[in-house]
């Protein structure tokens, strides 16, 4: 009998050593916000730009510190809108490469080449601190919380390239790198993916998108729902926009694909999309959703 007590005591007393750090691991926001912060430093990350190559070096590292495994796709087009020739890469950071059912978390790391809706200087480049570092600086993030806290499924983060390097009226030359994604890797089929972008706005408010909406209803009103149960304000299920973004090609393939975004941004695609207009406690409730998809279930 005493030896019984003992064994009770010794896997209660290991139980509540692991149990709590499994069962929810933190999503950092102040570590997010620093990786906003590194990605400004880098300046523009448009293709082509020293930034560009300087800001796929750091995310290569430090995902390869992080990850089971980073896979490069790395691709090149004749520059739509110029001379010479787009040198793009996507990153796929993979956690539990073994494991069948998968869910995919997206961003673009690219930043726009220019400011086209800013009137006093429409030919600089972005600083993209919302419209592209936002959902970076999320996916870093979870990339360590993934690293130290096994995920009980398996796990992508997809970082595209070439999102925003098409001209207004020219939706052909937008969504680079995640057409050419989907288009060269026919037989990735994750359960789901879930698209980052201009989550970082400091006023932030996420409806539904419309595509999604429409092409992925389920998990669109499951993620909705845990934003709820969780008391995030920021997601509000009311339907907006339809967005032309990276989740489109995903769902044009049959993949249930829901965006992330808020599009009410007045700073969208002006010098204006600095850190000033962002937050961490936004980025903070984008993780908070995400950590809790992953390792409580989406719930569809």
């Amino acid at each position: 009998m005493q030896h019984a007590m003992l064994w009770v005591a010794f896997a209660w007393t290991l139980l509540s050593a692991v149990a709590p750090v499994d069962a929810a691991p933190k999503f950092d926001a102040q570590r997010a916000w620093s990786h906003m912060e590194t990605q400004l430093s880098f300046g523009s990350r448009a293709p082509g730009r020293e930034g560009h190559e300087r800001c796929l070096g750091w995310m290569r590292a430090t995902l390869d510190s992080l990850a089971d495994r980073v896979q490069v796709h790395s691709f090149s087009m004749e520059d739509p809108y110029g001379e010479g020739r787009l040198e793009l890469t996507n990153l796929r950071a993979v956690y539990r490469p073994e494991a069948r059912t998968r869910i995919a978390l997206a961003a673009h790391w690219d930043t726009r080449p220019f400011a086209d809706r800013d009137p006093e200087h429409p030919d600089r480049p972005l600083p993209g601190a919302n419209d592209g570092a936002s959902g970076v600086a999320v996916l870093m993030e979870l990339a360590r919380v993934f690293a130290e806290h096994r995920p009980p499924v398996g796990v992508d983060l997809l970082f595209f390239d070439g999102e925003d390097y098409g001209r207004e009226g020219d939706p052909d030359h937008y969504l680079l790198g995640s057409r050419r994604f989907v288009q060269d890797h026919p037989e990735y089929r994750p359960r789901a993916l879930i698209l980052l972008d201009m989550v970082g706005d400091r006023d932030l408010r996420i409806p539904y998108e419309r595509y999604s909406a429409t092409m992925a209803p389920h998990l669109a009103r499951a993620v909705f729902d845990r934003a709820r149960a969780l008391g995030l304000p920021a997601f509000v299920p009311v339907m907006g926009a339809p967005i032309l973004d990276d989740h489109m090609p995903f769902l044009n393939a049959g993949i249930d694909a829901l965006d992330l975004i808020d599009f009410d941004y007045a700073p969208w695609h002006t010098l204006a999309d600095d850190l000033d207009a962002c937050s961490p406690q936004s980025l903070e409730q984008v993780g908070i959703l995400l950590v809790s998809l992953v390792y409580e279930g989406l719930g569809y």
